[in-house]
Formats: C-alpha cells, sequence, structure tokens
C-alpha cells in the first residue's frame, strides 16, 4: 500500500489518541498494529499512539474530498534511514492536504519522503514475503508517515496530544477516556503552559489562529453557579441554610457555622463542581466557548462584605490551563460589582442596587472600573489574550441607559488606553444590553474599538404560560408553539443588532419554556404553572417531551447565530436528583433533549416557516478593530462622572466617592514548575507597565452609606474631597 493511501485513511479515521505518554517512542509498540493488511485496521489502531508534537504552527491545509498532495521545493528533514545512500535526488518531499471535514485538516504537518528506488523494489521484490523489504517497507509506508505526523522536530519535546478515545491522566492520577467526534484534540505540553495548538471540534479555529466574525459561530456554556453561586443550580448547598437567600447571607451562615468547616466549604465546592473533565466534555460536545461568571471579591473584598475573598481566583485560573488544553476559548464575565447591579440573588443581598443607582451608585461604579482595569491588564497578557477574546465587563446591568452609556464609554476608553487598539489589543469588551430592543444600539459609540453586544433572551421571562411542550406544532415539528416562538422573539432582534450595532452574541439563554425547577424563582418562591412537576421530573420525560425540548434548542440556537447555552450543570438537590432540569446542557446532552451535534440547529427557523433577515456576515471594520474613533459628541452627550444618578438624595457633586490612592492589586499568576524560565518571563500579572495609577481606596475622614442599601445617615451638603489620584510604582508582586 501506498503511503499516500495510508494518509487517506488516516485522514477518514478518528483523530489521534494517547494511552500513556512513555509509549511516544517506542516502535515496539506501534509495529503489532500495523502488521494486518486491513487499512482500516491500520487507521483504528492509530489512536493507540501517544503522541509528543514538536512544531506549534500547522502546515496541512484542508484539500478536496479525498485529499491530495503536493510538491515542495525542498526537504524540510533529513533522510528517514540511517543509510545516507537512501537519500538521493530522486526523492520527493511532498505535503498531504487533508480532505476539509478530516480530523487531521489544519491541524499537523505531515510530509512524505516518496523513495522511488525502493517503491521500485518493493514491487518488483514481493517473493520476499516476510523478509527484509517488506518490513523496510512496513517501516516506510506506516510507521515513519505516523511517526513523523506525531513527532516533530524542535525543542518542544514534552508535548503530548490525543483526540477521540486518548486516555488522559490527571493530576490525582486518575484516568478518563477524552471522547470527540468532531475532529478536536487535546494538546498538554508542561514545558510550554502556553501552547495554544489545541483545537475543540474540526470547525473552529485553533486558539492561535484567527477568529472571524461573522464566520466563526459562538456555540458555548456557562460555567454557572460554580463561582459565583445560584439556589436554583447548587440547590444543596443552600439546603443546608434554609435561611440563606442569597451569597451573601449564605457567606454570612457558613462563616458563623466553624463546625462544618466556614467559608472553606465554599473552596470544596469550587474544587469539585467543575473539573477537567467537566472541560474535556464541553470541547467533545461540539462547543468551542466556556463563559465564566467571576465575582468581584476574587480580586478583593472590603469590611462589610462577607465573602470568601480572592480564592475563587485561583479555580478560575485552572480553569484557564484546562481551556487552553482543549482549545476552548473563554469569555470572562464580571458577574458581580460592588453595590449590585441588578436585583438578582447571585448578585449581593436579594434585591438591592447601589451600582449607578442610589446614594453609593457612583462610588460602586467607580470602584467597579478599577477591578475591570485589573482584570483587564491580566488577560491582556500575550499568555491569555488569545484565550480570553471576550470580557463582559458587567452581566446584566438594570439601570438607566444614559448612565450605562457613561459608564460603558469610559470602561472602553480605559480598556483601550490599557491594551491599545486593533485586532490582538486585548479583547473585545463585552456589554449587556440592559434588556432593551435592537433600537436603542442602533448605532451606539460609532467608531469605538471592537465592541460587542451581549443579549440574554429567555422564553421563561413572558409570564405564565401552560402551553405544552410535548405536541408537535403548527408546521408538525415537536414542541408546540415554543420552538416558533423562540425564532420570532429573538432571531430577528438578534440578527437587527448585529446591523446596526455589530458584534452580537447570546451569552445566556435555555430551554425552559417556563419557570418550573427547584429556587429558580429565589428561595422561598416557586411557580405557579401547574404542570411543573412534568418538566422537573426528568427521569419521567417520553419521547415527545425530549423531541420537543430539543426542537426548543434548535430554534433558539438558530435563531441566536453566536450562542452561550445557561448553564452547563445543575448540582443535585438534598433529594438526590436534579430538580431545574431544563437549565444543564450536560443533563440534557445525556438523556437526548441536546443534540450531540450543535450544527443540527442550522436552518430549524426556515423549516418552521420563521422568516428573518439574516445579518449577511460583514461587519464594519471598525466594528472588527480597523483604527477609527469615537466622535467627540458622544463624550460631552454621556460625559464621566454622568451628569445625575437616578434614586440619589442629592446632587452627584454631593454624592460620596472613591480615591486612587491605594497600591494597586496585581492579581497572581500561575507557577509553572515544569517550564523553563524563558517560557514565563515577564509573566507576571500586568500588562502596560505605564498604567501606574493608584486603586480604588475610602477618602480618609470622609463617611460613607453602607454600600448595598446607600442610606445616608447624615445627608451631606458639600462634598467630602481628598487626593484624586496617585501614582503606584510597579514592580514585582
Amino acid at each position: 500500500m501506498s503511503t499516500s493511501n495510508v494518509w487517506r485513511d488516516l485522514a477518514s479515521s478518528q483523530a489521534p489518541s494517547m494511552d500513556s505518554p512513555n509509549r511516544a517512542t517506542h516502535s515496539q509498540d506501534l509495529l503489532p498494529a500495523y502488521q494486518s493488511g486491513d487499512v482500516a485496521a491500520r487507521a483504528a489502531s492509530a489512536p493507540i499512539l501517544a503522541v509528543r508534537q514538536f512544531e506549534s504552527q500547522p502546515l496541512l491545509t484542508a484539500g478536496d474530498e479525498q485529499g491530495e498532495w503536493h510538491s515542495m521545493a525542498e526537504p524540510t528533514t533529513r533522510s528517514w534511514t540511517s543509510n545516507p545512500a537512501s537519500s538521493k535526488k530522486a526523492d520527493v518531499t511532498r505535503e498531504f492536504r487533508a480532505p476539509a471535514n478530516s480530523w487531521l485538516a489544519g491541524s499537523h504537518e505531515i510530509r512524505e519522503r516518496a523513495y522511488e528506488e525502493n517503491a521500485r523494489r518493493r514491487k518488483s521484490r514481493v517473493w520476499f514475503g516476510v523478509g527484509a523489504v517488506t518490513l523496510v517497507s512496513i517501516v516506510l509506508a506506516v510507521f515513519l508517515p505516523v511517526f513523523f505526523l506525531v513527532i516533530r522536530k524542535n525543542s518542544q519535546k514534552n508535548r503530548f496530544t490525543g483526540g477521540d478515545g486518548s486516555v488522559v491522566t490527571l493530576e490525582n492520577g486518575t484516568k478518563f477516556t477524552y471522547r470527540n467526534a468532531f475532529g478536536g484534540f487535546w494538546v498538554d505540553d508542561p514545558s510550554n503552559p502556553f501552547d495554544d495548538f489545541a483545537r475543540p471540534n474540526s470547525w473552529t479555529p485553533a486558539i492561535n489562529e484567527e477568529w472571524h466574525w461573522g464566520e466563526n459561530r459562538v456555540f458555548g456554556v456557562n460555567l454557572g453557579g460554580w463561582l459565583v453561586l445560584e439556589p436554583f443550580i447548587t440547590p444543596d448547598i443552600f439546603q443546608r441554610y434554609p435561611s440563606a437567600t442569597d451569597e451573601f447571607t449564605l457567606s454570612q451562615l457558613m462563616a458563623a457555622d466553624t463546625v462544618n468547616g466556614g467559608l472553606a466549604q465554599l473552596e470544596a465546592h469550587y474544587h469539585t463542581f467543575i473539573t477537567e473533565q467537566d472541560i474535556a466534555e464541553i470541547a467533545g460536545a461540539g462547543l468551542n466557548f466556556v463563559r465564566v461568571p467571576l465575582p468581584f471579591w476574587a480580586i478583593e473584598r472590603w469590611d462589610g462584605e462577607p465573602y470568601l475573598e480572592k480564592v475563587s481566583w485561583t479555580y478560575f485560573l485552572r480553569l484557564l490551563g484546562w481551556a487552553r488544553k482543549y482549545g476552548l476559548r473563554v469569555c470572562l464575565d464580571l458577574h458581580t460589582v460592588p453595590g449590585s447591579q441588578n436585583t438578582h440573588n447571585h448578585v449581593g443581598p436579594n434585591g438591592t442596587i447601589n451600582f449607578l443607582t442610589g446614594n453609593m451608585g457612583l462610588a460602586n461604579a467607580q470602584r467597579t472600573l478599577y477591578y475591570i482595569r485589573v482584570l483587564t491588564e491580566f488577560i491582556s497578557q500575550p499568555q491569555y489574550r488569545d484565550l480570553i477574546p471576550l470580557f463582559n465587563v458587567v452581566d446584566e446591568p438594570t439601570v438607566p441607559l444614559d448612565e450605562l452609556t457613561s459608564f460603558y464609554l469610559k470602561t472602553h476608553n480605559m480598556i483601550r488606553s490599557i491594551t491599545g487598539r486593533g485586532p490582538g489589543n486585548g479583547p473585545y469588551i463585552v456589554i449587556h444590553d440592559a434588556f432593551q430592543n435592537a433600537s436603542a444600539w442602533t448605532g451606539f459609540l460609532q467608531g469605538s474599538d471592537r465592541i460587542a453586544l451581549d443579549e440574554h433572551p429567555f422564553l421563561d421571562l413572558g409570564g405564565l404560560d401552560a402551553d405544552p411542550v410535548a405536541v408537535l406544532g403548527a408546521t408538525g415539528q415537536p414542541g408546540g408553539k415554543w420552538p416558533g416562538l423562540a425564532c420570532s422573539r429573538f432571531g430577528q432582534n438578534i440578527e437587527n443588532n448585529r446591523q446596526g450595532f455589530g458584534v452580537t452574541i447570546a451569552g445566556e439563554f435555555s430551554v425552559a419554556p417556563n419557570d418550573c425547577g427547584l429556587f429558580l424563582n429565589g428561595v422561598n418562591s416557586t411557580s405557579a404553572n401547574p404542570d411543573c412537576s412534568k418538566y422537573n421530573e426528568w427521569a419521567n420525560y417520553n419521547s415527545s417531551m425530549k423531541d420537543g425540548l430539543s426542537s426548543i434548542f434548535q430554534a433558539s440556537a438558530d435563531a441566536l447565530g453566536d450562542w452561550i447555552f445557561w448553564t452547563w450543570k445543575i448540582s443535585p438537590s438534598q433529594a438526590g436528583t436534579i430538580q431545574a432540569p431544563l437549565w444543564s446542557y450536560q443533563l440534557g446532552l445525556k438523556n437526548g433533549w441536546i443534540p450531540k451535534d450543535p450544527r443540527t440547529a442550522q436552518g430549524k427557523c426556515a423549516s418552521l416557516n420563521v422568516n428573518m433577515s439574516r445579518f449577511p456576515g460583514n461587519f464594519l471594520p471598525w466594528q472588527t478593530g480597523t483604527p477609527s474613533s469615537i466622535p467627540a459628541s458622544s463624550s460631552t452627550q454621556f460625559p464621566w462622572p454622568p451628569a445625575s444618578i437616578t434614586a440619589a438624595d442629592v446632587p452627584i457633586s454631593l454624592l460620596p466617592t472613591y480615591t486612587n490612592t491605594a497600591p494597586i492589586i496585581i492579581l497572581p499568576v500561575p507557577t509553572f514548575p515544569a517550564a523553563p524560565s524563558q517560557v514565563t518571563q515577564g509573566f507576571n500579572g500586568w500588562f502596560n507597565r505605564n498604567d501606574t495609577e493608584g486603586g480604588a481606596v475610602k477618602v480618609t475622614g470622609c463617611p460613607y452609606p453602607d454600600e448595598y442599601s446607600g442610606s445616608f445617615a447624615v445627608t451631606p451638603t458639600a462634598p467630602c474631597t481628598g487626593p484624586t489620584t496617585s501614582l503606584v510604582e510597579l514592580g514585582s508582586r
């Protein structure tokens, strides 16, 4: 068999796998698998390889349906045998271009030296049977191409990688088998922890490759309930403390419960709720993004805030390593801010807003800007800027639009002063739409540098509606009215935002058509829907229910285009079962109401006869980073601080403010003992050394209302001022 055919068979097989790194360089482990004459068996045995990869940039490109060979000008490696005589001028160096749908396409450099003299001898001396020529033929035609597929020639000799069927060994020594039917492969290189070569599937660019908005699509999941707790996602934790209604009160009660570990219980949750195997499953599900809600207390907490300080940051760093390993991009979501930006039970004391609203609205916004700055400095480092291309600066602010626009403009200018402008200079700045219609965002801050809009469309927000899911709809498709409603309610609005605003994603959505689910409406609230038992008892779903929910998912995903599901997993309650099942991507994936392949959603709305005007995918140059500028009129119209703050008892000039004179917080970086010093040199948590302004702190001698209530003990009649800024020398942490 020719090496060309071997490579074509390999290209149509599954991605290479890993069993044990020690097997990578031992030919005796490889040859037995290739003694059969059956090509399929040879290709299937390729996953036995534990692979060491060397070169970081892929040179294999997509070819035609069968794959094709292309001659190359000069050989780039030595002869594949130790005999100098075998390197003849007739030898040809060629590059194999795999089919576009192959796991090999765009992923590996594959080069063959076709030794014409040896090929002639193989054809003419078949009678040698199992003799020397046959053995050489096997080595040349099978082993060496595979060997050079998985062993690269440069200093990165500690890189391990594997695809579908490979065995991953965790830090604690346990193992699991990686499953990925979509051509994805993981990469682990202890000597280069910033290796961005992995990809989660064949249709998603590797992290070290460019993402093209309008062409590449976001298919992702949130890691909700992990570093920011929500009662319906982790009900068992809240059931331990029945009077806890949010993370604020939960933290107070936990801290007092020293017998059961106090706040250390939260770290146990961080450690176990999201694991490396979760990230591997996400990549194997055909997804390419994870959105990670992070609390502001991952950076610091102030007196009066009961949260577990800084610990979640350690686990966020661990997550970044896993995401890189499996080729998943990350959307960092600042999910909580000082004072609370909405009334939800995951941002602070339930029911209060004092961000850009109320007497502490300005001070809390100043402190939030500081935390955004600290996070921007960290994620804009070269080691993370490709891994974290999206930064959701404030989640779901429900505050007046004028004040919010002033804040967004200030945030944009601050971030770009740190990162610089244009593609590759820091993340896209993701702003939430504050649940406003598309018309509110048309032409928003034209000339800005890479701002993306985040929508959170949920079917369950429409009030009580008990229409069933486990029935056929008007077009004869499962799901009743709900799939069509998802298309008509979500689709045109998000397409209008792409047309009128720019890059737009749906950062949260679910398949839930109602508000059924334990603690979904809060610890002390239940749904008025009379059919909740049908939706909560997922183990009893029949095929009609599963098909209906699957149809809702496909319609929603097709309507939204770029989407991130809320959320990846729901933990069981103390009853031992998941009681908000419609919000768990993992559960739906395993039980049949989330499709195994997310691409099956494409075209669903058209099949439901829901027509919409689709955005063609060509964003304006400034929307994706071509240098431009925001008109001065925008800064005039939306100044910082804003002209006024809603619900404040005094004019903005009398409101409490913070001063920027505190030492700068530089977030700690992970350590990599196996990496040489030149790899981590300059990796210190702070990207822009010219950014030396101090951090937010209270003005000495000034009174401040409670961060969350904002009630004045004494109403101010004159500003309380202090030093406004300080330049801080940046050194080592």
